[in-house]
């Protein structure tokens, strides 16, 4: 039997003393951290940039298949893609958390395991937060701080006719492992003692359970000099996405299913459950991977990552956004990603 203790036998103050007593710290801008009122940050000359999300248990994650442990890891890495999504390297987060009584202090141990591993991951500093009781359920709210030189942050504005669209990694992965688990869950529920098969689905779970925030690629473009005109990060589904970028740069886009970058493994998965792969990247979200425009001058930079796909180009905004299929059809991208209020 494993051990349990009640987190109301520590009371607030020894329960914040306990889960932020291995804290690690990586930036020389972590001042003051943990333990005081107010954490103290100086990032010495460059912008700071700053993002929050809130994830509710039931709504964004189900602990029926969502192991502690990755849930920190993927609190902070969601966070940390927001803040390379403007170009920026992250230096500190903020975490609260508001628990039930059905969380012993060995779940939050583990939970908190996982954001110190995605702290190590991205080198940044977890400098604060709050902890507090909740009704029923787990409820986690993470603020991201980053640091960017004060001419070098992208937004979602400044994609302009004749560059470069292009994307990081794969996609529509997360949006199968998804699907599976809820599969599997769904069986689960129906007969406990079917026990959940996900054999040969190590990629596409690996992908929805334990995201990667792409800070690798925004050090590749200050090694190579590549600014981006205009960036977001993949979280609603890569034609939702676009779409942002189109409607805030006012420009339209040409965009080839041909070029979307889809992992064998997730074409396989899609095809298991009748799904069109193409369908799942443009509309699955949760990949986590930047979407951004370059100038074509940029395009010989990209040669040296792999990792990057030219997916379209940007036109003129009368031209519209427009997906040319692989059987030489064209067709209005639509938005049908994620929305948090349906």
């Amino acid at each position: 039997m494993n051990e349990r203790t009640e987190v109301s036998s520590l009371g607030e103050f020894a329960l914040i003393d306990h889960l932020t007593k291995n804290i690690e710290i990586h930036n020389v801008s972590s001042i003051l951290g943990v333990g005081d009122d107010a954490a103290v940050i100086d990032h010495f000359g460059k912008q700071t940039v700053v993002t929050n999300d809130l994830l509710i248990e039931g709504v964004h994650f189900d602990l029926m298949y969502t192991p502690l442990k990755h849930l920190g890891y993927k609190t902070v890495a969601v966070n940390v893609s927001d803040i390379c999504a403007m170009n920026a390297t992250p230096t500190q987060i903020l975490l609260g958390i508001a628990f039930s009584n059905r969380f012993s202090l060995e779940a939050l141990d583990d939970f908190y395991e996982g954001v110190y591993a995605a702290c190590e991951q991205y080198k940044v500093d977890l400098i604060g937060g709050d902890t507090t009781t909740s009704q029923k359920g787990f409820i986690i709210s993470c603020t991201a701080i980053g640091e960017v030189a004060p001419d070098k942050y992208v937004t979602r504005k400044g994609a302009q006719k004749g560059e470069l669209l292009c994307v990081t990694g794969d996609l529509g992965a997360a949006f199968l492992g998804l699907t599976l688990l809820e599969r599997e869950k769904k069986i689960f529920l129906e007969n406990p003692k079917v026990q959940p098969d996900l054999e040969g689905e190590t990629y596409t779970v690996g992908k929805i359970l334990k995201p990667e925030a792409r800070v690798d690629v925004i050090e590749y473009f200050e090694k190579t000099g590549i600014t981006p005109t205009a960036m977001i990060d993949v979280s609603d589904g890569l034609s939702s996405e676009i779409l942002h970028i189109c409607q805030q740069s006012g420009v339209g886009c040409v965009l080839y299913e041909e070029k979307i970058p889809v992992t064998e493994e997730t074409r396989k998965a899609a095809f298991k459950f009748n799904l069109d792969p193409t369908a799942c990247a443009l509309s699955g979200g949760e990949d986590y991977e930047l979407l951004f425009t370059i100038k074509q001058d940029d395009f010989e930079k990209l040669s040296g990552e792999n990792s990057i796909s030219v997916i379209g180009y940007i036109t003129d905004e009368d031209a519209g956004a427009n997906i040319i299929t692989k059987g030489g059809g064209k067709h209005p991208i639509t938005a049908q990603g994620w929305n948090a209020f349906k």
